[in-house]
């Protein structure tokens, strides 16, 4: 059986060596014991050849700028946490709320213009009691228009008032982007279409122009074919005037836009009437256009209204004088 290890007696012939102690020599000094860390021996600087330290971030974007030909930030004078910020993305969404703000204001700092700059000078002298006809003419894109404005300047006067009236007239559920589509689809199909054959039993307007110049002016076309058709008078019934209950027919005179008003509602009817010669979301509009070369060349039925009403007029004008006995 082999002999027990005694840890004990082996652990004494071991020599265990401590760090030699540097003492303070100087006199009047009481011997103060000092120890080195092992901190103190690696701070020291290697012997070897200097290692390669990475630039500082301000270093580094110089750098960057005189190579790229560019103004870099100014090393005597450090460069500020916002200048960095703004190509790091992450690094400003993290980054506290006063940061944020200043770089925010940077920003708008950044957008005013030389134009916005030269206009509050402008004012400020204005203010100071200077005059204005600078302020008038300088800084302006574009001419200043001429007083007093033109009529057709207007947002409600820009287009002519037959295509206004015809286009609110052709809207439906308060769709007025689909009954412009529509208009300038009519439009359009007048300017195209072949010259209309006037028809001398359905006379026009005096001073119609010859039926090859009509395309060439679509909204005069349109504008012809409205006011052809257009009655001079509407009829209203007065209940009891005619005696036992009887209603009696009063002609009533109409002005210009109720005039068109009525000869696009006869237009209207005869058209949703008709049957579409094709399939797609312009076969209203084209029926539309149709209607109006039919009036043109005295084909369309409207004709036949404007003349019942003018013929009922014409046998009614006897009560004219209805409101005269009355008030009597």
């Amino acid at each position: 059986m082999p002999p027990r290890l005694n840890f004990r007696a082996a652990a004494r012939s071991l020599v265990i060596l401590t760090r030699p102690s540097i003492a303070s020599h100087q006199p009047r000094i009481a011997q103060v014991v000092s120890r080195r860390g092992f901190a103190e021996e690696k701070s020291q600087q290697p012997t070897g050849p200097k290692p390669d330290v990475l630039p500082n971030v301000s270093e580094e974007a110089a750098e960057v700028s005189r190579v790229i030909g560019k103004e870099g930030p100014d090393l005597g004078q450090g460069t500020p946490v916002q200048d960095i910020l703004k190509g790091d993305q992450e690094g400003k969404d993290n980054a506290p709320q006063v940061i944020k703000e200043e770089i925010e204001g940077l920003n708008a700092a950044d957008s005013i213009t030389f134009q916005n700059l030269l206009a509050l000078g402008q004012i400020q002298n204005i203010a100071n009691g200077g005059h204005g006809e600078d302020a008038v003419t300088v800084g302006h894109k574009f001419e200043v228009p001429e007083l007093p404005l033109p009529s057709n300047s207007n947002l409600r006067h820009r287009y002519d008032p037959v295509v206004t009236q015809v286009t609110n007239l052709l809207m439906r559920h308060g769709k007025l982007s689909v009954a412009q589509t529509n208009m300038a689809f009519i439009l359009n199909h007048l300017r195209t279409a072949p010259p209309p054959n006037y028809n001398p039993s359905r006379p026009l307007l005096p001073g119609f122009p010859p039926s090859s110049h009509l395309p060439l002016n679509p909204v005069g076309y349109l504008t012809l074919a409205i006011d052809s058709i257009a009655p001079l008078l509407r009829i209203r019934a007065q209940k009891g005037a005619a005696g036992g209950g009887a209603a009696l027919q009063i002609p009533v005179p109409l002005g210009q836009r109720q005039r068109r008003r009525q000869a696009v509602q006869w237009i209207l009817d005869a058209v949703n009437k008709k049957k579409s010669r094709g399939s797609g979301k312009h076969q209203f509009a084209q029926r539309f256009a149709d209607e109006i070369i039919g009036i043109v060349e005295g084909k369309s039925s409207v004709w036949d209204r404007r003349n019942l009403v003018h013929k009922t007029g014409t046998t009614a004008r006897s009560n004219l004088n209805y409101s005269a006995r009355k008030m009597k």
